[in-house]
């Protein structure tokens, strides 16, 4: 049974569609350990609490110093003894010492297909505002193992999604979750849990 811990800062639509999926069967093998959030208003919490997942709300702005922090994230999340750690809207940047704790065992989603619209400055609304500014006619999310960079560990799951006249930032943001971000996240948790994922140097392989 993979525990899976998941980080988010926001409304945690990506954390409904990882717990729609493993109430579903979607998702197999798999138990939802907890939740962790930087933003005590955070709705992802709420929809936590509905489904009986233990969360907790741990920021940055209540301790001296991030180096504080760093510390009692980390103990929060060994706590939970995760097999796997899942950012989920995590707007915080995660420890060094966590990334290399939690190597191959941390994953990411971005919307858009890296490596385009990634990086520093790049989530949230802004991917999609550049993308239609860019006047791209495809674009899409990525799930992707966490490294020491931004939006650059190997790739496990990327799907497109089309551009369409007359779209906003907003709509193009809502299409991308529902036809990209709340299908691959839930099936790369499932290859994990199933052991059907391998990571070679910075090349991800998917076992059929």
């Amino acid at each position: 049974m993979l525990n899976v811990v998941v980080l988010v800062s926001g409304g945690g639509t990506n954390l409904q569609a990882i717990i729609d999926a493993v109430d579903s069967g979607e998702i197999t093998n798999t138990k939802i350990a907890g939740v962790i959030s930087n933003n005590k208003n955070a709705y992802a919490l709420e929809r936590a609490e509905k489904h009986g997942i233990p969360n907790q709300c741990i920021s940055p702005k209540d301790y001296e110093s991030r180096e504080i922090f760093n510390q009692e994230f980390m103990k929060a999340v060994d706590v939970m003894q995760p097999d796997l750690i899942v950012l989920a809207g995590f707007l915080v940047v995660i420890p060094a010492e966590m990334i290399a704790k939690y190597r191959n065992r941390m994953i990411n989603i971005h919307p858009s297909l890296i490596p385009a619209f990634c990086g520093t400055g790049f989530y949230g609304l802004k991917v999609h505002e550049k993308a239609l500014e860019r006047g791209v006619k495809v674009v899409g999310a990525t799930v992707h193992f966490v490294d020491e960079g931004t939006d650059t560990g190997p790739i496990i799951l990327q799907k497109a999604v089309e551009v369409e006249q007359g779209d906003t930032p907003e709509v193009l943001q809502r299409r991308v979750m529902e036809q990209a971000e709340w299908r691959i996240l839930p099936r790369a948790i499932d290859l994990i849990a199933n052991g059907k994922v391998k990571v070679e140097g910075h090349r991800v392989t998917i076992e059929s």
